[in-house]
């Protein structure tokens, strides 16, 4: 039996994670569950796998659910919680689904146990990938990517040496933006950028959907888990959402991963590698596809995507200012303090506002965080 640590199992990937571990739990049983502040869903989750700790970072709900489930396991609160079980918990497999930079501190005590790390939070790699990838290499922790994307990617590349690759090609949906015009964009509410035509998704990640800004984030991510350069790395634009990402070769050849969009399959691969165990989660008829369609991504319109890639190509701690400032951006979208084409206009001020450095170690990355964050909440648009 593997143990599994589980941080952020309310939110999308963490039920999906159970939804798997319920399918296989002959082979798989939860050590620990963490959440925000959902102690609705956690205690039904509590009560069906009997996990023996669980970590709520709401201290006041905390207590409430430590009420509740009358001594039925431990409870733990805080971002000291969360450091305490992923750095003294007795676990095999992390799975890191909190959403935000909040999961870069437990994924990097997990690392340094040398644990298995099935990776679903973007900002751990974006903000602090050479760090990370460094301690990885280290105390020799598996990180074996969660998005559907890099799952792709990781899947394609089995077998393969990287001097053979030519090109990695990241899939896009699109959002629910992808045929509306720059002008349209001015008018968008919340609530439309909250309709993702394929995916199920947290508010958070809908909206960076929306942006595009998750595909930056993924291209950052996919040049640290690959050691590959922009030059690497490409975009498409694939509305239908079956084809989740696709290596080109240099002898021309391209292996593309296909699937209909569900992200039971990714975590599955993720923690059963490199074996594949028969599912039913996932079942792809090609005789109802009526197409795939393929073209590049609009940078005008999508200017958080540009971001990203000149982000990564400044290096050092641009990638960490354009995370902090996005989330900031993006709660503010959320509470309707700003308008949809704002949110990139406060991340490009915020990184042209503060000093990128070259030299980056992890105090490094949680004062840069912390900084923007300060200053993006302060800029006016």
């Amino acid at each position: 039996m593997k143990k599994i640590l589980l941080l952020g199992s309310t939110g999308s990937i963490g039920v999906n994670t159970l939804e798997v571990i319920r399918k296989f739990n002959d082979i798989f049983e939860v050590f620990a569950l963490t959440a925000n502040s959902n102690i609705t869903l956690l205690e039904k989750q509590v009560k069906e796998f009997n996990p023996k700790f669980v970590v709520v970072k709401d201290k006041n709900k905390a207590k409430e659910l430590k009420n509740l489930l009358n001594g039925k396991c431990i409870v733990l609160s805080g971002s000291e919680g969360l450091i305490e079980i992923t750095k003294n918990g007795d676990y095999d497999i992390l799975v890191s689904a909190l959403v935000g930079f909040a999961g870069l501190a437990p994924t990097i005590e997990s690392i340094k146990r040398g644990k298995r790390i099935a990776l679903a939070n973007k900002e751990t790699l974006v903000a602090a990938g050479e760090i990370v990838i460094e301690l990885a290499h280290k105390y020799n922790s598996e990180i074996l990517p969660v998005d559907s994307e890099h799952s792709a990617i990781f899947q394609c590349l089995v077998g393969e040496e990287n001097k053979t690759i030519e090109k990695l090609i990241i899939t896009a949906s699109g959002g629910p933006f992808l045929r509306k015009s720059f002008e349209d964009l001015k008018f968008v509410k919340v609530e439309d950028a909250l309709k993702h035509p394929n995916w199920d998704m947290g508010n958070k990640i809908t909206i960076d959907s929306a942006t595009m800004m998750n595909k930056g984030l993924e291209v950052i991510e996919a040049h640290w888990l690959f050691n590959l350069g922009k030059d690497k790395i490409d975009v498409v634009v694939h509305p239908q959402s079956i084809v989740h990402s696709m290596v080109e070769f240099i002898d021309g050849s391209i292996k593309a991963q296909l699937s209909m969009p569900d992200m039971k399959l990714p975590i599955q691969y993720a923690l059963t590698y490199p074996k594949r165990l028969e599912s039913a989660f996932v079942d792809t008829h090609f005789p109802t596809l009526k197409e795939l369609t393929f073209f590049e991504p609009d940078f005008n319109k999508f200017q958080c995507l540009k971001l990203a890639f000149d982000a990564m190509t400044e290096g050092g701690t641009a990638p960490c200012i354009l995370n902090a400032a996005n989330e900031i951006a993006v709660d503010k979208f959320l509470n309707k303090e700003i308008k949809f084409l704002q949110i990139p206009e406060l991340i490009k001020k915020s990184l042209e506002s503060i000093e990128i450095l070259n030299k980056i170690d992890f105090d490094t990355i949680l004062e840069c965080d912390l900084k923007t964050r300060e200053l993006t909440l302060t800029l006016d648009t």
